[in-house]
């Protein structure tokens, strides 16, 4: 299994969120050519309140949020647009953590008319390229990231989300 899930909210439970998270963190992975069962993803399945805590803590920004990502190590580019640095085996197998709030996604989803498992899956496949060293903070990196999570949100049969 390629990712090891804490859940500190049991509604997460009932939107079968294991199932979720494997099918697209396992896509993410296939879809840039890794093996999933050489990597492994921590995950906290959340609320707002603990999320706006990590949120405080490392980012200085005291509010819920969707997802946090901490990749294991730094795998970005340095030039803007390039494609990030693989991980490298057996060193880096853990890609990372993952903290996701039920409250901001479930809000998320119903204002954008979509379905909460959809919603997630982006979320999910966001989360899992963040590990990988993708980012939006400069143009050409967002422009990179979007397109890759539209390409493999297609695979998962999910709409483009922008």
């Amino acid at each position: 299994m390629l990712t090891d899930i804490v859940f500190e909210d049991d509604r997460w439970q009932k939107l079968d969120f294991a199932a979720l998270m494997e099918r697209a963190a396992v896509q993410t992975l296939r879809h840039l050519e890794f093996d999933p069962s050489d990597y492994e993803i921590a995950v906290l399945a959340c609320d707002d309140a603990r999320i706006a805590e990590l949120n405080t803590e490392f980012r200085d920004k005291p509010t819920p949020t969707n997802v946090l990502s901490w990749p294991s190590d730094e795998r970005a580019s340095d030039t803007d647009g390039g494609m990030p640095e693989a991980p490298e085996l057996p060193m880096d197998a853990e890609l990372g953590d993952i903290a996701i709030s039920f409250d901001t996604c479930a809000r998320e989803a119903e204002a954008a008319g979509k379905p909460m498992q959809e919603h997630v899956s982006h979320l999910i496949v966001h989360g899992a390229l963040h590990l990988l060293g993708y980012d939006h903070i400069r143009d050409l990196d967002a422009t990179l990231m979007e397109e890759t999570e539209v390409l493999i949100l297609g695979t998962l049969g999910i709409d483009s989300p922008y």
